[in-house]
This record gives C-alpha cells, structure tokens and sequence, in this order.
C-alpha cells in the first residue's frame, strides 16, 4: 500500500478539553471528544464520568490529543458557550486570586438551574407599546386611559415588567383590541425609538451632580473606576441614572448591583419609572425565572440589571457599565463557599471588558478612598444634600452615672418626647435583635449558653424563646433557673424587642414599628409599617442596621443610637470603620426633606478617639484618622491579608493542620504569620474553629506564599479548611 494511502487510514486521535468539575479539588481534568460530538467551546456545560458517580462541568481550555485511557465526555449540554470568554478569563482570575477550586468557582457563578443541566433558551421577550391617542376613545375607560398613558410614557414596557407597573392582562387585552397598543420584539440597540423613549426627564442637577455626570459619561468605551463619594440625601442615584440613559442611547446595557435584596424593589421602581423596564436578580426569585434573566441579559433582551452579590457574574450582550450602589457594604463579600467580594469582582470585569465602574457611598471603605488618594480612581464628591435639606445635627449623650430605662437614657427619652410632640418621627437604631442579649440568673450567676456554640443565647420575649444567632439552635427559655432553680431570671442588656417595648410604654398612643431580620420575615407586615412612616404621622421606628441602608424617611427628625460603643471597642481591626459607616448611614435618615434632624448618640466614652472624629470632622474626618492609624499598624489597605481558617469536631486535629499551614507559610519571604490560634467563636455548631492570620506588605509576596500553602496539599480526616482573601472579619 502506498505510504500516501497508509497515512489516510491512520485513525485521527480525538479531541481532549479540560474540564473543570464542581468538587474542592484544585485542578482540571482532560476528556476525550467523542467524534460523533462537536468540540465543546470554552464555557460550554458537559456531563462527564466522574469517579462512580456524573458531573455537569463546564470546559475551560482544550489539551494536546494523544493521551490514552481517557474517559471520553457523555453528553454536551451547550451547542454555544454559556459563558462567553470574559466570564471563563474571570473565573480563572477568581480562582487564582482567592487560591479556590476552579470548579467550585463555576459552580457559584451559574444560576442554580444552569448547575442542574437547565436548558440555556431565554423565552421570547415582548415589548408593548402605545401606537395612538387613545383620550377620547377611553373618556369612560380610566384604567385603561391610565394604562395607555404609562405605556405612552415609558416608551413601552416588556412583557414580564406589566404587573410591576400595575397593568393587567385583561386591560392590555382591551386596548390591544382597539388598537391602541401593540406587542413588538425587543428594540434593536441604539433605534430612534428607543431613543425617544430615553428622553430626559425634568431634572436639575446640582453643579456637583452635573460635574460628576459628565466626567462618568467622558470615560465611556473605556475602564475607569469612579468613586463617587456623596453624602447621604446628595442625589447620587439620579447620578446613576442620568449616565445609565447616556449608556442605553449608545445601545449598550448596564448592571446596576445593591447589597441586599430589602433595596433591590425601590431600587427597581425609580429604574422602571425612569426607563420603563429593567430586570431584578437575586436569591429571592425562583431558580427557573433567574435563569431567564440570566439568559436575557445574555441576549440583549433586557438591558438594565438590578441585582445583589452573585449578578455580577450575568453575562452580557454588550454590557457598557457597572454600578455598585453603597460600595462599602459588608453584604458584598460572600463568607460561605468561595469568599470574593463583589465590588472588586465588579471592578475586575469592568477592566476586562474595558467599560467604567461606579462605586457609590456617603461613607466609601478606607480601600476606596486609599485607590482615590493613590490616583487608581476618580473621584467625585457630592457634599451638599439634594433639595436644599441640612445635613443632620449630632448630640453627644454622656451616660456615664446614668440610670439607664431599658437602654435608654432619660434625656434621650425626653428628646424623643420633643420631636414626637411637633408631629416628627423618630429612628431608634440598636444593633441587637431579640429582647436582650443575655438571661442571667442574678442568684447563682447562671447564664443561657447554646450548648452547640461558645456563644450566649439571646432571649426572644415574643415567643419565651432563647436562640442563638451563630447556629440557629433555638429552645424554651426556662421559667427558673436549670443550676439553683431561682424563680427570678433577669434579662441583661438591650435588643429590638426591648427597646420597642420601652418605648410603647414612654411614648403611649404613638405607634412603634419594629423592623428587624425577625419582622421583615413578613412582607405584609414590613410593608404596613412603612406606610404608617410614609403616612407623615408621628411614629417611632426601632431596628438594626436594616434601617440605615437606602430608605428615605422624610419626616424623620431625630434618630436616636444606643449602643455605638461596642463597636469602637471591639479588637476587630476593621469594626470602627464599620461602626461609623453604619451610623453615618442611619443619620442619614434625618432631615432629608425641610425639616432640620438631630442625631443623638449615648456612650459611656464621650472623648474616645473613634466618635470625637466622626463628630468633630465627619465621615471624611474619621476616615483620615483611621487611615493614619492603619498605616502606622501596617495593616490593610496598608498591607495585604489573608485568614486560613479550619473547623472539624476535634480541636486538635484543626489545630494540627493549621500549624502545617503556618510553618508551609513561614518559608515564603516577605510574610508575616500569626497564629494558629482559636477563632473568636471558637466553637460553632459543635465543630471547634482555628484560624492562621497571613499579612504581607506586597501582595504578591502574599500569594506567592498561599500557592506554597495550595501546593502543600493540607489534608486531615474530618477537618475542613479554606483561605479568605481580603477577609472583612478578622477575628
């Protein structure tokens, strides 16, 4: 046979991809095509044999063919790629970054039902338009008049906005049937239409807002990181909006991410007011319909996103912006499973796809306002309230000697009486949900332990329960005492629940709302109170940091705060930062609107460095101080950090592998160990818990050593252990 014809029937080696499975494993694994299959893209799902059992995984680069006993994939879910390339590039940017499995980083990007093998087909979007004047013809049909002007308005509004915006399928039947509307598919990018339906509303901006608009519009089609840094009532969301209409009239789409879902409705309806559509993505929307709009935005389809933490991973048509509503928010940063933070994720995708970022806050992270001052952002302030409203008045309330109502101090109680009295309403701000953080047996001394946790069970009076807020064991408080059967048990300490019951009792006949994790529970009840506070009546709202992100509470004139000490004074290096953000934040809610507010807060430290800078200089003034101190203790955002930490049910075998960790870190140069040493809670859900600090002045020097610590491949029978890059909780 010819050499020719011999080299023709050589059979032809099968394409091998790597793979990467969702399992804690730090690797990838090649599999063989099989020829009746198409070669899987990068970013495409498979199914693959996987030990004894299948796994959906997603391919992250093809490998040389040629290796033998490879398993060949079974089945390939994706004819395109799910994940478009700028998606696969960050996942493998995550997980060098945060030194974590690559397949347990694709896990967390794809929507539940993407993980469960869901087929990736956006269902056709329709947009309903008004096409005639329809007054005279619906004189007797107001509804339908009133529909026909908000469709008229907006320029139209998709299928799955219609309930939002309070339009019926019987009443888009009628007027479809008159021919006043008609459904269309989505508007190409950048028509005339659309356009038309962008136009601007009547809005002033300030000298401030309009300077910020400008400079953000300016950067458009590049990546620019933009600080914007506002005081709290200073109109940074109309900043937002203005650049976000400049981004749709150059037919391209914009994500627009919050920290909790609680803001993510209001935040939808001032967008949808704006523009007439806009969709939400968070963890409280069905898996099936946050895969849709998961694969709209894909698409084109839908053009504004409102999302919270994991929406920073939606792929885009042609994404032209992101913003990143109170930057400094905790809730950013994911502390279960692969522990990144948002707001840097967001910044990173912005880079990669060359597109500007909005960082937006009235009291901006010491690392934002450090990457401002070394020139990495832009920066744009806004120092004056929108409207003309005053920035609120700060009272110090010494209650050093003070005899103390359930928290309360008489002269707060009597300055509560004042505002009340000239028909204003008040913000009573405690960090403590339940009744009282401690029941104590004053007799023996005898405290409610959780018996999972090393932690004290919080009292609840509403049910007689006792809960622990770390694990989530919950039991009957006991009516006596379990170690000397005392018949008097005593509540120690202020929560919600006590403080509202304070309350009622000083202040009868004025309704008090209580708005904490427990009652926002209830949506119906959450929505009653806030309109009783939207009614304009006098009334006193109590809660936890829930109320100091977002709302606006007009006739709030005094905000009260109780317990800001225990913040400044807790060894967490980063806890005053959070503490004077958070009141800060909830001040805030005071005097937005003509009426001047007072803010008043008790401490037991009236001259402690923390609050007499924040009251002295404000936020700004704090920050400065604070970065003064960071930078003297070398720590972040002087230094780079990172926690290994390590739970099992045996103490000592968490201890055991920690102290591996520290010794594979102490041969890296350039990095400074602390530890091992038992986590501030160091028993949770009856597993023991260890943590290793690693500090380094150069980052690099810092992953250099966490890939030595990877390649060491730590293992220990029944102990579990991960690396915190950037942690927000230190200890």
């Amino acid at each position: 046979m010819p050499a020719a014809a011999s080299a023709l029937a050589e059979p032809v080696a099968p394409a091998v991809v790597r793979v990467a499975v969702p399992r804690p494993l730090r690797r990838t694994f090649e599999y063989a095509v099989p020829a009746s299959m198409p070669v899987p893209a990068p970013g495409a799902r498979v199914r693959v044999p996987f030990g004894r059992s299948k796994a959906l995984g997603v391919v992250v680069g093809s490998a040389k063919p040629g290796r033998d006993g490879l398993k060949p994939i079974d089945e390939v879910l994706d004819a395109e790629p799910l994940l478009p390339p700028d998606l696969v590039a960050l996942a493998e940017w995550l997980a060098a970054y945060y030194h974590h499995p690559i397949g347990d980083v694709l896990a967390t990007m794809l929507p539940t039902a993407a993980r469960r093998g869901a087929k990736a087909q956006a269902q056709p979007q329709t947009v309903w338009r008004a096409h005639a004047d329809g007054t005279s013809a619906l004189a007797r049909a107001p509804r339908q008049q009133q529909a026909l002007a908000q469709l008229a308005q907006a320029g139209g509004i998709a299928d799955d906005d219609l309930a939002a915006a309070g339009i019926s399928r019987r009443i888009l039947a009628a007027l479809r049937e008159k021919g006043l509307v008609a459904g269309h598919h989505t508007l190409p990018f950048g028509s005339d239409a659309e356009a038309a339906a962008l136009a601007a509303p009547d809005f002033q901006p300030t000298t401030a807002q309009r300077a910020a608009i400008e400079h953000i519009v300016a950067s458009l089609g590049q990546h620019r990181c933009h600080l914007l840094d506002g005081v709290t009532g200073s109109g940074k969301t109309e900043v937002y909006l203005n650049v976000i209409a400049e981004v749709l009239r150059r037919g391209r789409q914009a994500l627009l991410l919050v920290p909790e879902i609680a803001l993510a409705p209001q935040t939808l309806d001032r967008v949808r007011a704006r523009f007439g559509a806009a969709a939400v993505l968070h963890s409280g929307v069905a898996d099936a319909q946050r895969f849709d709009v998961w694969n709209k935005c894909a698409s084109g389809q839908h053009r504004i996103l409102i999302g919270t933490r994991s929406a920073v991973f939606t792929p885009f048509a042609r994404l032209g912006l992101i913003v990143v509503d109170e930057e400094h928010d905790s809730a950013y940063k994911q502390q279960d499973g692969l522990p990144y933070s948002a707001r840097d994720v967001a910044v990173k995708r912005a880079a990669t796809l060359a597109v500007p970022v909005v960082l937006g806050s009235a009291t901006p992270s010491l690392e934002s306002l450090e990457n401002a001052h070394r020139g990495r952002y832009a920066s744009a302030r806004l120092e004056e309230r929108a409207g003309g409203a005053s920035l609120p008045a700060y009272r110090v309330l010494d209650i050093r000697g003070e005899r103390l109502d359930r928290g309360f101090a008489l002269p707060m109680h009597a300055a509560i009486a004042r505002h009340l009295e000239r028909r204003g309403q008040v913000l009573v701000f405690i960090n403590r949900r339940g009744y009282a953080p401690t029941l104590l047996c004053p007799q023996c001394g005898w405290r409610a332990q959780c018996r999972h946790c090393d932690a004290r069970l919080t009292y609840h009076r509403v049910h007689a329960q006792l809960r622990c807020h770390h694990c989530g064991h919950a039991q009957r408080a006991p009516a006596t005492c379990p170690s000397c059967s005392g018949e008097e048990l005593a509540p120690i300490g202020t929560g919600t629940q006590r403080a509202e019951e304070a309350l009622a009792e000083r202040h009868p006949g004025v309704p008090v709302l209580r708005i904490d994790r427990d009652t926002a529970r209830s949506a119906s009840r959450l929505a009653a109170d806030l309109a009783v506070v939207a009614s304009g009546q006098p009334a006193i709202l109590v809660g936890t940091q829930m109320l100091a992100k977002g709302h606006h509470f007009p006739n709030v004139t005094m905000v009260a705060v109780l317990n800001a000490d225990a913040g400044f004074l807790s060894p967490d290096f980063r806890a005053p930062e959070r503490t004077a953000q958070l009141i800060v934040q909830v001040a805030g809610r005071a005097g937005r609107a003509e009426r001047p507010g007072e803010v008043w807060v008790q401490t037991f430290d009236p001259a402690g460095v923390h609050l007499a800078a924040l009251i002295r200089a404000g936020y700004r003034g704090f920050a400065d101080a604070e970065r003064e101190q960071r930078a003297a203790a070398a720590m972040p955002p002087y230094a780079a950090l990172a926690i290994i930490r390590a739970e099992s049910r045996r103490s000592e075998a968490a201890q055991r592998l920690l102290g591996k960790a520290a010794a594979a870190l102490a041969e890296a140069a350039g990095v400074e160990v602390l530890g091992p040493a038992p986590a501030p809670l160091a028993r949770r859900a009856d597993r023991a818990r260890w943590q290793l600090l690693a500090l380094a002045s150069r980052r690099r020097n810092l992953h250099q050593a966490l890939t030595r610590l990877e390649d060491a491949a730590l293992k220990a029978p029944g102990v579990r252990w991960g690396i915190d890059v950037d942690p927000l909780d230190a200890y």
